[in-house]
């Protein structure tokens, strides 16, 4: 448990603090190549949500997967991070070998599916263990993949939440 959080999931600020309404809604991530980075998403079947230029050649777009309630965005003038520094983002998926068929079909290099020898070796390539987790609870499963910048993806089986998540219809 960390510094800030408390036992039982109470708020610090006391039993009758109301909680704040906060929507996770966009990520920038860094690219080198707009119109490039734009086709790989629209070729994951993710929707266009925004393409918009202004005369001193700044340049957002913004795209959503599907039945996602938050977007990324790119473009010209949007972050100073280098372009493929963005790591590791997740994208949940209830059944991670149909989504990993999925992205290949529509020519995406996927890494074989996996699972984390121990807690958090998911973040060191050579700790991953072939194939989907075996207890199915404690570790889970997941594949990976790059967009043309270098900006990575981890898919992560979830099929089960936890009380009180609330999910887009």
């Amino acid at each position: 448990m960390s510094s800030t959080e408390t036992q039982g999931g109470a708020s610090p600020a006391g039993a009758d603090a109301v909680p704040i309404e906060l929507k996770l809604e966009v990520v920038v991530i860094p690219v080198a190549d707009v119109d490039r980075a734009k086709a790989f998403y629209e070729r994951l079947g993710w929707r266009l949500d925004a393409d918009f230029t202004a005369d001193n050649g700044f340049r957002i777009v913004q795209l959503t997967p599907h039945r996602s309630g938050c977007s990324i965005q790119f473009g010209t003038k949007v972050t100073s991070a280098p372009p493929g520094s963005a790591t590791d983002m997740y994208l949940v998926v209830p059944d991670l070998q149909a989504a990993r068929e999925a992205l290949v079909a529509r020519g995406v290099e996927v890494s074989p599916i996996f699972h984390e020898g121990t807690l958090g070796d998911r973040f060191t390539p050579a700790a991953r263990q072939p194939g989907p987790a075996p207890d199915g609870g404690t570790y889970s499963s997941f594949a990976s993949f790059s967009d043309p910048d270098g900006n990575t993806w981890l898919l992560q089986e979830i099929t089960t939440r936890l009380p009180g998540r609330v999910d887009p219809e």
